[in-house]
């Protein structure tokens, strides 16, 4: 349950951000081409990942082999940083759409993370729940990781969308 607190506070911590003109302001500043370079990180994860599913420490569904295709996201972004931001403009309609797929990797591996962890709102892989993600190192994925990465989207999305 712990994992459920810190992902939570770590969400308000980015609701916090979006709210206050300091946390906007830190947002504005960010350099959006590290950013999306930054989504390289869902490659080791997704491997590390794909190695305890083999060793049975997590269940299929967090896996390529499952409904886990977030590496996509990862393998992707050296390719959208390169393209998105050639001859120092930024493709903007490149990077939304990234963005949104990106996202939506992102928001079906976590869910499907929650449902496959024992706990009362498990409702997959009883036969092999996520109980890899209860120990360290791998605690911090979902306390750490994820929320830098959904972060990174969160900044995305005001630089891009934002009409200045």
């Amino acid at each position: 349950m712990y994992l459920l607190l810190v992902f939570y506070l770590q969400l308000i911590a980015i609701l916090v951000c979006l709210a206050t003109p300091t946390g906007r302001a830190f947002m504005d500043r960010a350099d959006l081409r590290k950013l999306t370079w930054l989504h390289t990180i869902r490659i080791p994860v997704e491997i590390v990942l794909f190695l305890l599913v083999e060793r049975h420490f997590l269940s299929t569904y967090m896996s390529v082999h499952g409904t886990n295709f977030d590496v996509l996201s990862g393998l992707s972004a050296p390719f959208i940083a390169l393209f998105a931001f050639r001859n120092g403009v930024r493709n903007k309609p490149v990077l939304v759409i990234w963005n949104v797929i990106a996202l939506a990797l992102l928001l079906n591996v976590v869910i499907t993370a929650a449902f496959c962890i024992p706990s009362p709102i498990q409702q997959l892989a009883f036969d092999q729940p996520n109980v890899a993600v209860l120990y360290f190192p791998m605690n911090l994925l979902p306390t750490v990781v994820v929320p830098i990465v959904l972060f990174a989207h969160v900044i995305a999305f005001r630089q891009l969308l934002n009409r200045k």
